[in-house]
Parts: structure tokens; C-alpha cells; sequence
């Protein structure tokens, strides 16, 4: 397994964005499992002599089973900053999925109204008037098929909890491994093949426009589906 600082795709003062692995935990939880942050924090750590606590702030969170990129801030004021950036969705991120099952066109809009079930942490899709219901929006469109599976490109323009598993899942289109949201078996590593692909955003201090990408680290089916 590649550690944190082999997978640092973006990295300046401020801001460090890292390749996360399918499995990989962002945060801690029951499990104790090492998490990403602590990584990051330790590579931090290391990589610029600077002993006891590190101030690492996580920007946004993964599910366990996905991959992709993954941003952290370095600093108070970048963390600040990066947190509005993102509630007020000035920021453009792209996710890949493998899918089963043909999607309804090439490309389109989903609009679904989702509530979360704290319980089993997982979100349903429900009418409008349900309490606790959100509205959830992204358009896909399909990038590469096989005769079993679909790749599709993703856009989010909300941030619903499992928004792509659940709305993917509502079409009839489960993501490959994801047995939560319908798909009939696991995969051997326990991910499912959703992909934080890229992101976009004016960076918080310099004001240049940050894009990062973020390649595929495992599993031969995406080099197989990917253009």
C-alpha cells in the first residue's frame, strides 16, 4: 500500500489534497483503524521537523469504500476559508462510478428527495414531504461501457449524504460492490468503484485556480472502462 505522502496531488503551505484508497478510513472511528488524517498529519510531522501536535483540518470526507482525492488544510485560516468555499459550493467536483445495468440516456439530471437513517447509515430516497427529506441534484453522463458495466462521470450539485450511491441505486444502476445500495455482490477488497475523480476551486490565500486529478490506484476494471 502506498503511504499518505505518495499520494499527495496538490500541496503548497496551505492546502495538501491526497489520493485516498478504497478502504482507507478519513477519520477515525470504532474500528481504530489508522485513518488518512493521521497520516497526513504524521507525513506533515516528518516531512518538515515539527514535533508534537500537527494542525491538520479536514476539508471534506470520503465514505470508507471509496477512493479519490481527498483535500486538508494546513493552517486555521485555510481551513476557514476552504470550509465557506464549500458551503457555499464554490467548488466543481467530478466522481467516476462503474455502474450495472444501462442508465435511462447517455447523460442526464437526477433529482431525488433523500433522508438519511441514522441507524443503518444509509440514505433513502422519499417524497418531498418527508420529514427530514433534502433535495438531491447531480447529472451523469456515460464515459465507457463493457457488455456487463457502465462508467459513468459524475456532478454533484448537491452534498447529500451517499448521494451518488443512492441516487444511482434509485435509477436501477448500483454501483459495482456496493451490496448497502443494491449491488448483488461485494467486491473481493471490500470497495465499492466510486472515485473521487477531480476537483476545482480558487485556492483560499493566492486566489489561483487549484484543479487536481486524481488516478485510479487499484482494481484493473477501471483501466479497462476508463477512455
Amino acid at each position: 500500500m502506498k503511504k499518505a505522502s505518495e499520494r499527495i496531488l496538490f500541496e503548497d503551505n496551505h492546502l495538501l489534497i491526497v489520493n485516498k484508497l478504497a478502504g482507507e478510513l478519513v477519520q477515525g472511528d470504532h474500528t481504530r483503524d489508522t485513518p488518512l488524517l493521521e497520516k497526513v498529519r504524521d507525513y506533515i510531522r516528518h516531512a518538515y521537523n515539527k514535533p508534537g501536535n500537527v494542525f491538520t483540518g479536514l476539508v471534506h470526507r470520503l465514505d470508507r469504500p471509496t477512493s479519490g482525492l481527498v483535500v486538508f488544510a494546513k493552517t486555521s485560516k485555510a481551513l476557514g476559508r476552504m470550509n465557506a468555499i464549500f458551503e457555499k459550493r464554490e467548488v466543481n467536483k467530478t466522481y467516476w462510478a462503474i455502474v450495472k445495468n444501462t442508465p435511462p440516456a447517455a447523460e442526464g439530471r437526477l433529482e431525488h428527495w433523500l433522508r438519511k437513517d441514522q441507524q443503518k447509515n444509509k440514505s433513502f430516497t422519499v417524497s418531498p414531504d418527508v420529514p427530514g427529506a433534502k433535495k438531491a441534484v447531480l447529472t451523469y453522463k456515460v464515459k465507457g461501457q463493457s457488455e456487463s458495466f457502465f462508467l459513468l462521470e459524475i456532478l454533484l450539485e448537491t452534498g447529500r449524504h451517499h448521494q451518488i450511491r443512492a441516487q444511482l441505486a434509485a435509477i436501477g444502476c448500483p454501483i459495482r460492490g456496493d451490496l448497502k445500495y443494491g449491488y448483488p455482490r461485494s467486491n473481493d477488497d471490500a470497495s465499492i468503484n466510486l472515485h473521487a475523480r477531480s476537483v476545482s476551486f480558487v485556492h483560499p490565500v493566492s486566489k489561483a485556480t487549484v484543479s487536481v486529478e486524481a488516478p485510479m490506484l487499484t482494481d484493473k476494471i477501471w483501466k479497462y472502462l476508463t477512455p
